[in-house]
């Protein structure tokens, strides 16, 4: 049966995402929710970067969205910057019966022990009213630091720590708000930074350090951060503008899942602007960036994952994996009970009816 799907969303993930949506004959686009007055109209295809005109024309408002009922909606409008009204979205859609599949607010990955009670209850209140689901993942929190982590768990006699670190040069990530307001590039270093106020990088990423320790079957006693920044050496430019010298140019930070007085569970971002900075620091697999799972114990393990594509560099890789991680996963998501879904409970999503063998070249037979 084809899904009936709504976009919520047309930024750095979701115009990959929407492109995502219309070329799968799984879904049926029946409409492109914008929040710019400049977008309103606009065929669904162009914003996608697609050249094959789909009917569908961007309009604004959630009045509309309810309106035409969809099955799904993916939602992957911006929220760091406007976390009450993102999950006021969410928690309307999911009242009235639409499941979601978004890219935030990233808490949502795995809320319990991280959300306040005030935050989450309404959430999962809607979803048991709309008797839907909703899941929030991605590759960073998601993928590279749920599915993958998990699955090396499964093959080990015993586990001391597993860490999951992010290694990337952000330097061609272009988006201004991220870069400058929330993560504090291009800062004096005397500033604090919205990300890195006390206890937001528990907020941010303390769903993946529960969530690994769920799926380890383990309680935490506690989660703990902590951080490190470094200046820029001299002035130089970035996708998203300009960093002076003596400026915030790297950012390293971890999340530590507690047992005792021992980090069992473990999430680690290396953050540059240039890959010549920090040159102690972790380093990628492949130039430009990399995710990695380390996992000690028996066996220990060490798990690269490097992003790369046709199309763009490693960013431009990640935002599609991103996207895509969301949009092969509706299918699963809508035949799910209610409530908040997680890679935990949610069944293995394969990538069913992506093969696309005209892409490939013949092979000459032997």
């Amino acid at each position: 049966m084809t899904v009936r799907v709504i976009h919520w969303g047309t930024g750095n993930v979701g115009r990959h995402a929407l492109a995502g949506v219309l070329t799968d004959p799984r879904f049926e686009l029946i409409g492109v929710h914008v929040s710019g007055p400049d977008k309103v109209g606009l065929d669904a295809a162009e914003l996608a970067g697609l050249a094959t005109p789909s009917g569908v024309p961007a309009t604004t408002g959630i009045e509309e969205v309810l309106a035409r009922r969809p099955d799904c909606v993916v939602y992957t409008a911006m929220t760091d910057n406007r976390l009450p009204e993102a999950l006021e979205d969410l928690r309307r859609l999911l009242a009235a019966g639409i499941d979601v599949v978004a890219s935030a607010p990233v808490f949502l990955q795995y809320p319990w022990g991280v959300l306040p009670a005030e935050l989450l209850d309404p959430i999962e209140e809607a979803a048991a009213q709309g008797d839907s689901s909703l899941f929030v993942n991605g590759i960073d929190p998601g993928f590279a630091n749920d599915l993958l982590p998990l699955a090396l768990l499964g093959t080990c006699r015993y586990v001391e720590q597993v860490r999951c670190l992010e290694i990337v040069d952000y330097s061609t990530y272009d988006n201004p708000a991220v870069m400058f307001d929330i993560m504090g590039f291009g800062k004096p270093m005397t500033e604090t930074p919205l990300l890195l106020q006390p206890g937001v990088l528990s907020l941010a990423w303390g769903s993946v350090v529960r969530q690994l320790a769920a799926g380890l079957g383990i309680e935490l006693d506690a989660v703990t951060q902590e951080y490190q920044r470094l200046p820029a050496p001299e002035t130089f430019d970035i996708d998203s503008g300009t960093i002076e010298a003596g400026t915030a140019a790297a950012l390293r930070f971890e999340v530590r899942g507690m047992v005792g007085a021992r980090a069992v569970t473990v999430l680690e971002h290396v953050t540059r602007l240039r890959a010549d900075l920090a040159p102690d620091w972790p380093q990628p697999a492949r130039a430009g960036g990399s995710y990695r799972v380390e996992v000690t114990g028996e066996p220990n393990y060490t798990l690269d994952l490097a992003m790369f594509s046709d199309h763009g560099d490693h960013n431009h890789a990640s935002l599609v994996g991103t996207a895509m991680r969301l949009v092969n996963a509706i299918p699963a998501v809508v035949a799910a009970p209610a409530g908040i879904r997680t890679t935990l409970d949610l069944p293995l999503v394969t990538g069913s009816g992506l093969a696309d063998t005209s892409r490939i070249p013949a092979t000459k037979q032997r």
